[in-house]
């Protein structure tokens, strides 16, 4: 699968932007997805995951109840939705997928294919 993450800007503190993720190859449903973003100077870090069905979601403790991640299988794509942003939410946001087998993966390393980023800022 290949994947192109897409929907970055600026916004201003407490603004809302919504990133897309399109993939395209196998089907899009055979994969679990999951948001990761990357600060300058910073590790790249977890956002959020959902599963092959969009029946269960994960999120960071730093994004919960502003955040939201859904898919469109037959739209072979996955979005999250950013709300209440705040200025600390200001990185590269990155779309990553995997096999969907057993528990959503919080870590890069669970993560088997990478989109190429899309840039958030967050003005304060």
């Amino acid at each position: 699968v290949q994947l192109q993450a897409s929907g970055g800007g600026l916004v201003q503190a407490g603004g809302s932007l919504r990133l897309s993720c399109a993939a395209s190859g196998p089907p899009f449903s055979n994969y679990a997805m999951g948001w990761f973003r990357q600060a300058p100077g910073k590790e790249r870090e977890f956002v959020g995951a959902i599963s092959w069905s969009g029946r269960s979601t994960y999120y960071a403790d730093s994004v919960k109840g502003r955040f939201t991640i859904s898919r469109d299988n037959a739209k072979n794509t996955v979005y999250l939705q950013m709300n209440s942003l705040k200025p600390e939410d200001t990185a590269v946001y990155y779309c990553a997928a995997t096999d969907p087998a057993g528990v959503l993966p919080t870590t890069v390393w669970g993560y088997d294919v990478w989109g190429q980023g899309t840039q958030v800022t967050v003005s304060s």
